[in-house]
Formats: C-alpha cells, sequence, structure tokens
C-alpha cells in the first residue's frame, strides 16, 4: 500500500476552538475573576441547563466531581447497591465507591450499546433496596432514557444519567441530561465541546443544585468565619475555565454536524468496499451526537484470525481472559505506524479487575458486552480530519483484511 505515515498525528477526538472563547477568558481577566466563581460560571450553569433542557446546572470541576455529588444527594452511602452500565469508562462507577458503595453491573443491548432496560428490570427485581441507576449514553449514542426513567420512577429509584459523551444528543425530542432526577455531563479536552475540563451536574430541582454548589465549595456555612456541619469537596469550576466552555457552546450545533459527517462517510465507503464490518449502532428514535464513530468487526472474521493468532498470551497479566480479537489489534497496530489513533471499545466493568468482585447480570447465553469488546474499535472522529485524510484512513483499514 503505497500511502506514507501522516506528518500530523490523525486524533481519536481533540479540542476545536473558536476564538470566541477568548472573550469571556478576556473578560474574567479585565474583572480579574480568574479564581473559581464569577459571571461565566454563572451564565455557563444557565446556559448549559437552558440548552439540554434541566431546570438547573451547577458547573464543577469535573464530570467525576458531578457524578460523585450525585451520588451523595441520591443517598448513597457505605453498603447502598449501585446499578451500574457496565461497558463506560470506569469514571461512571468510581465515585459511587468513593462512597463505598455495592455495584451491580448490567449489560448492554445490541440496539445502542447501553444499558439494556430488561436487564434493568431484572437487576431491580433482584435488589429492590436499590439507591441510584446510572446508565451511560456510550460514544454519544442515547440509552433507553425514557424506559429507564419510568422504570425507576415507578419504584422511587433516583436516576443518574451519565451524559458524559452525549452533549447534543436527544432521545425523542429531548436532550441528554435532561432524563430522570440528575443529569452529567463532561467537558473533558476530547468531548464534542471541551472547557479544557469541568463537568456539570443537572437537574430540574432548584434545591439539589444549590446543595451540590454547597457541597462543592467545601461545604462552608454562611457564617462569618468557616463554620463546617458536613463533608465538603473543593469541586467548583474555575471562571476561566467556564469562560471557554461558554465560547465552545455557541459551536455545539457545528461540532454535532460535522462528527455526523464523519460517520456518515465511514459508513458509506466501508460498505462501498464490502468490508466485514457495522457501525456503532443508536435507536431510530434517537439522535445521537456521532462524538465517536466505532466498527464491530463481524465474527466469522474475528474467530477466523484467533483461530490463528492467540493474542491473548501476550498479556499475561490479562485476568479476564478476553481481549480485543487479532484482527481489531491488527487494525490498531496498522493505524498506529501511519500516525493515526484509534481506541479499543470499552472495557466491560465486570471483567476490570479491581470491578470484578461485583455482580453482573447479564443476557441468558450470551455475554453482549464482551463480544462488543472483542470485535469493536473506536475510529478517529476528529472534527479537524479532512474527508481526504479519512479516506486515507479507511484505506489503511481496509488493507487490514
Amino acid at each position: 500500500m503505497d500511502i506514507k505515515p501522516f506528518e500530523k498525528k490523525i486524533f481519536l477526538s481533540s479540542p476545536t476552538m473558536h476564538g470566541e472563547e477568548m472573550k469571556y477568558i478576556q473578560d474574567a481577566f479585565d474583572k480579574n475573576w480568574v479564581a473559581p466563581l464569577g459571571e461565566n460560571v454563572d451564565c455557563f450553569e444557565k446556559e448549559a441547563a437552558s440548552f439540554t433542557g434541566s431546570g438547573h446546572g451547577a458547573a464543577l470541576a469535573s464530570g467525576t466531581a458531578a457524578l460523585h455529588l450525585a451520588f451523595r444527594l441520591a443517598g448513597v452511602t457505605a453498603g447502598s447497591k449501585v446499578i451500574c452500565q457496565d461497558m463506560t469508562f470506569s469514571a461512571t462507577v468510581n465515585p459511587a465507591v468513593y462512597q463505598d458503595a455495592e455495584l451491580i453491573f448490567v449489560d448492554s443491548e445490541r440496539e445502542t450499546w447501553n444499558m439494556d432496560p430488561e436487564l434493568l428490570e431484572e437487576a431491580l427485581e433482584r435488589h429492590p433496596d436499590a439507591k441510584a441507576v446510572v446508565p451511560a449514553d456510550l460514544y454519544g449514542t442515547p440509552a433507553r432514557l425514557d424506559e429507564m426513567e419510568d422504570i425507576c420512577r415507578s419504584r422511587g429509584i433516583p436516576l443518574i444519567e451519565d451524559s458524559a459523551e452525549s452533549l447534543g444528543s436527544s432521545l425523542k425530542g429531548r436532550k441528554c441530561g435532561c432524563f430522570g432526577d440528575f443529569g452529567i455531563l463532561s467537558f473533558n479536552g476530547n468531548k464534542i465541546i471541551t472547557s479544557s475540563g469541568g463537568g456539570m451536574l443537572l437537574s430540574d430541582d432548584e434545591s439539589v443544585i444549590k446543595k451540590a454548589r454547597f457541597m462543592a465549595t467545601q461545604a462552608r456555612e454562611a457564617y462569618p468565619w468557616y463554620e463546617h456541619r458536613e463533608l465538603g469537596y473543593n469541586y467548583r469550576m474555575s471562571n476561566i475555565v467556564a469562560g471557554i466552555g461558554r465560547g465552545q457552546l455557541l459551536h455545539l450545533a457545528e461540532h454535532v454536524k460535522e462528527k455526523e459527517r464523519i460517520y456518515r462517510h465511514y459508513a458509506e465507503r466501508f460498505s462501498e468496499i464490502g468490508l466485514p464490518l457495522s457501525m456503532n449502532p443508536y435507536a431510530p428514535e434517537a439522535r445521537p451526537n456521532f462524538w465517536l464513530s466505532g466498527i464491530l468487526v463481524n465474527k466469522d472474521v474475528c474467530d477466523a484470525a484467533d483461530e490463528k493468532e492467540d493474542v491473548s498470551k501476550d498479556y499475561p497479566g490479562m485476568l479476564s481472559g478476553i481481549c480485543p480479537s487479532a484482527i481489531v489489534l491488527r487494525i490498531m497496530k496498522t493505524l498506529s505506524e501511519y500516525n493515526v489513533e484509534s481506541r479499543p471499545i470499552w472495557k466491560p466493568m465486570h471483567l476490570q479487575p479491581f470491578y470484578n468482585r461485583y455482580e453482573f447480570i447479564g443476557h441468558h447465553g450470551e455475554t453482549v458486552n464482551e463480544d462488543i469488546f472483542r470485535r469493536g474499535l473506536c475510529l478517529p472522529s476528529d472534527i479537524k480530519m479532512t474527508e481526504e485524510q479519512q479516506d486515507t484512513v479507511i484505506d489503511i483499514i481496509a488493507s487490514c483484511f
């Protein structure tokens, strides 16, 4: 294949700045509001909450901080049972462990790669005393949040929606982040918009958000001196960071449009070439933000590759015995040789050495998440990638089959 490695790396998803961010940053400098709190923080909370359709927002240092406060506000304490999505980044579930909770992981459905509502019902039948349910919108694809919202409300169990990857996505006309009792956003550097870091907790309940802001500011009581009656955290977002976020939010629709263009082009070209793979799916009633485009290599191709090469032997410290297929790792290695970034699908939590002690509720006869992890791969979805560069990436992937 006569293709030279890219001089500049093709990233999975890197920040795209536009210039308006500097207006808000400069304003913070001019007013000397560079520390936490200030006009940018106040406005960013209102603008993000308004966009998602949530009533109120608390701008925080990270999405993880937002999740931690959500667990506390939901009443999760030591020994509490929390039902979590199994296929996600560890940040979704780590804060529940901060609270010494007992986790129950739930397998995904194939239609969205997100928590299966039917298995959620099974989990709640086994654990009716659960304190919270935490689905995630994987790679910007909405879970069946409306169904899970109904399930949780009928049982009086808080629903915490991890929308760290799905700002700008919607389900049946409702924006991700506004389902359930709490919504979580992330503005990490690789997300659809970034503030360089940071996150937000969303809720329709103003009192809940006021409490979150209080806890995030070291739980300092309204006294002239430092008075503390409960545990607090240093979780508030800086006014500078919020200014970046405000400038980025102006371009969210543009970013979503470009992400979708990338997804559609992958799908069209892979179909034209006839490669034995499919794209990461979404429900017909969903409108993803297409944050990351992913592929799932056909099972027979993976089986054939793994019969020839047992790659698991290359990872002697791996406890689960399950790793990406040889063909998936070959695609990753080849892309890397051409200076292109890719990433395996999130390894399911129940396979993680730290988390495999917790209960896992899977489909009877198969484990969907293990199969997706084995056959899946996230492709470069950077909106600065040109169509010509994307075509080259596609040609490199095609050469691996």
